[in-house]
């Protein structure tokens, strides 16, 4: 009897903030499995003038050889193509240096990439682009949404902000497997308006900007990111109007291997 009204007793459910807690443990151990694996990395970005024919401007797509290491991840440019609209003709272009570097395009895709390429993460993406580590969460709330079903597997929708309204940080939401306690997909927007002030007196603005991530989980076990996207126009001190967008793409897993030899 007394085993059965312990079996009977139904778990409370968890609330968000306990989710959150466990994925960011999670995301702890995903950072160990994920220096086991070498990957290919794509970047496309693309700037486009901000009229009615958003015509294209500038196009680069570069690809990296990422290798795990103990603590941040090497990469080296295997390939890079583009072209550049200039003077009334296309320029093409397949390898450094890229030509018409110091135009103002070609500055935003170089910095865009740079501040993407995070050196410090394993994974290939910045760590503080979204509240999933420990360390970010302190400064955000999370709202249990709800549940359903994605490719079969169970997940939760939690939705986060920053405790402190006036912070221009991000906000969204994000869908996190039941089972690993890790996330399948993050969605984010900013939490608020570039201030006013920067808007009027500088003339700097960053509407639609927030990104999106998928995950992919591997057979054994290994969660990573597998693309990522994001498209936004920029307003820069009064004459500056473009259309970016960014993707990229993780493919070609494989585990890293390690060849160890003696010589005499």
């Amino acid at each position: 009897m007394l085993l059965f009204l312990l079996l009977s007793v139904s778990t409370p459910p968890l609330t968000a903030p306990e989710i959150m807690a466990r994925v960011a443990a999670a995301q702890d151990r995903a950072m160990e499995q994920r220096k086991a694996y070498v990957y290919q990395q794509r970047i496309r970005i693309e700037t486009r003038r901000t009229n009615s024919n958003s015509s294209l401007i500038r196009r680069e797509i570069a690809v990296y050889s990422v290798m795990p290491g103990e603590n941040s991840s090497t990469k080296t440019l295997v390939s890079i193509d583009g072209c550049h609209w200039n003077k009334g003709r296309w320029v093409q272009f397949h390898a450094e240096p890229v030509p018409l570097a110091d135009s103002i395009d070609a500055q935003i895709i170089h910095d865009f990439r740079e501040d993407f390429l995070n050196e410090k993460s394993k994974d290939g993406i910045g760590g503080d682009l979204f509240p999933l580590t420990s360390k970010e969460q302190k400064t955000y709330r999370f709202e249990l949404l709800g549940e359903q079903e994605v490719h079969g597997r169970k997940v939760w929708r939690i939705r986060f902000r920053p405790i402190d309204r006036s912070d221009l940080t991000w906000a969204g939401e994000a869908l996190i497997d039941e089972q690993d306690f890790q996330p399948l997909n993050v969605f984010t927007q900013l939490s608020r308006r570039i201030p006013f002030a920067v808007r009027t007196l500088l003339g700097t603005d960053l509407p639609g900007f927030g990104f999106n991530v998928t995950y992919a989980r591997f057979p054994d076990g290994a969660w990573f990111p597998s693309t990522f996207g994001t498209e936004f126009r920029l307003h820069a001190v009064f004459f500056l109007n473009r259309q970016i967008s960014i993707s990229m793409e993780n493919s070609g897993f494989r585990h890293a291997e390690v060849d160890s030899r003696i010589a005499y």
